[in-house]
C-alpha cells in the first residue's frame, strides 16, 4: 500500500523536497529568547531595558512588521546563576525553538552558555553587563552594542586623573563579573602608574554594604569607582556617609542613577556615571525625540536603560530588515558582520570582526532632582 502511494505521487507531480523551516521564524513572527536576572534588586533595570526594546518592536509592528513579521521575546529568569542560564538557553533552543537571543545578562552566565550558542548557530544581540573576557568566549555568535567595560574604566580613570584625583577606591559586585571589572579598573589605573587605594566586593543583597564602606574608608580614598547594580550603589553611599566619610562617587554604566537617587536621596547629587548610549533628553536628534514620544505614550520611564533597550531594539529590527523575508541564522550573522550604522549620534560598526560595535562613552552627573546633566 505504501509503495502504491509513493508511485502515485511520483506519477502525479514532480517531487519537491521539503525544506526544513528555520527555528523561530514563522509567517507572522520571529522569536528571540532572553535569559537574565529579571527579579530582585538587580532585575529592575533589566526589565526597564526590555520595555524600551518593546517600544521599537511595537513601532515596527505598526509599520507592517519586519517583512510582515512581528518580533517576540521569550524571557526566562536565571538569577545570574550559570547552571540556570545554561538550562534556560537549552530550553529556549529546544522547547521554545527560538531563532536567536536578545538582551541576555551577565558575564559568568554568558561564558557558561557560550558552547550552546556557538554550536547551535543561534545569534545573540545586545547582551548587558557582559565582561570583556565573556564577550571573547561568544565571539562569532554574539554582537554587543554597548562599549566594553574596559573602555568605560579607561574613560572614568582618565577623567579622574585629569581633575587631580589619584587615590581611587573600587567597589564591585561580589561575582565573577565584578572580579573582572576590578581587574579592568586596575589595568586602567596602571596606565597612569596607579593602583586601587582600596577594594571592596558588595553582595547582591547589600547585606555587607556597611562592611564594604568601612573597608573602603580605612585608607580614605578621594573617590570611589563603582561597578554595582540596582540598589547597591545607594546602599554603599549611605553606609559611607554614616561613617562620616564623603568621597566623590563614580559609577560605570551598570549604576542606575535614578535608582541611586531613590535609595540615597538628594545627597547623591554629583554622582558621575559613564553612559554607553547618548543622552535620552537631548533636543537635537530626531531619533531621541521619537523615543521620548513613544516612551511617554506607553508610560515607559524615560532614561538611559529604556533608551538603551530602544536602540538595541532598533538595531535588531534594522538587521532583520536587511536580511529580507528569507530569514536564516546564517544570513543574520552575515548581515551583522557587515553592519555599520549611526543612531542618535552613536556609531556602530561590526565590520572589523570584533564582537563589540561601539566605543561610545559619555560622563553625566546626577542632579539634585535625580535627573542627569552633562
Amino acid at each position: 500500500m505504501k509503495r502504491r502511494q509513493i508511485v502515485s505521487l511520483a506519477a502525479g507531480a514532480a517531487f519537491v523536497p521539503r525544506v526544513r523551516a528555520q527555528a523561530g521564524v514563522g509567517n507572522d513572527e520571529v522569536v528571540f529568547g532572553q535569559t537574565g536576572i529579571l527579579s530582585g534588586p538587580l532585575g529592575h533595570q533589566i526589565n526597564v531595558m526590555v520595555t524600551g526594546a518593546q517600544l521599537a518592536f511595537a513601532e515596527a509592528a505598526r509599520a507592517g512588521g519586519v517583512h510582515g513579521r512581528r518580533v517576540r521575546i521569550v524571557s526566562l529568569d536565571d538569577e545570574l546563576q550559570p547552571p540556570k542560564a545554561v538550562a534556560n538557553v537549552r530550553q529556549l533552543l529546544e522547547r521554545e525553538g527560538v531563532f536567536g537571543f536578545f538582551g541576555c545578562v551577565g558575564s559568568a552566565t554568558t561564558a557558561a552558555t557560550a558552547e550552546l550558542l556557538l554550536t547551535s548557530g543561534a545569534p545573540a544581540l545586545a547582551g548587558y553587563a557582559v565582561a570583556d573576557s565573556a564577550r571573547a568566549k561568544v565571539k562569532g555568535a554574539a554582537y554587543f552594542l554597548r562599549a566594553t567595560s574596559g573602555r568605560e574604566a579607561q574613560a572614568l580613570v582618565e577623567h579622574l586623573v585629569t581633575i587631580g584625583i589619584t587615590r581611587i577606591g573600587v567597589a564591585v559586585l561580589d561575582n565573577p563579573g565584578g572580579q573582572e571589572a576590578q581587574a579592568l579598573i586596575g589595568a586602567a589605573l596602571a596606565l597612569h602608574r596607579l593602583a586601587p587605594a582600596a577594594v571592596a566586593a558588595v553582595k547582591g543583597d547589600a547585606s555587607n554594604a556597611a562592611a564594604a564602606a568601612k573597608a573602603l574608608s580605612a585608607d580614605r580614598p578621594q573617590a570611589v569607582l563603582m561597578y554595582l547594580g540596582g540598589v547597591l550603589p545607594g546602599e554603599l553611599m549611605k553606609a559611607s556617609w554614616a561613617l562620616g566619610w564623603y568621597p566623590s562617587f563614580y559609577g560605570m554604566s551598570i549604576v542606575a542613577g535614578e535608582v541611586v537617587f531613590k535609595v540615597a536621596g538628594p545627597r547623591s547629587r554629583g554622582l558621575a556615571i559613564s553612559q554607553v548610549v547618548p543622552y535620552p533628553w537631548g533636543q537635537a536628534d530626531a531619533l531621541v525625540a521619537q523615543y521620548r514620544q513613544l516612551a511617554e505614550a506607553a508610560k515607559v520611564p524615560v532614561g538611559y536603560y529604556s533608551f538603551e533597550g530602544y536602540i538595541n531594539g532598533r538595531v535588531l529590527v534594522e538587521a532583520l530588515n536587511r536580511c529580507g523575508r528569507d530569514l536564516t541564522r546564517a544570513r543574520f550573522h552575515a548581515t551583522m558582520r557587515a553592519l555599520k550604522l549611526r543612531l542618535a549620534g552613536m556609531s556602530l560598526d561590526f565590520t572589523s570582526g570584533d564582537a563589540t560595535g561601539s566605543r561610545f562613552v559619555e560622563l553625566v552627573q546626577v542632579s539634585h532632582e535625580g535627573r542627569f546633566v552633562r
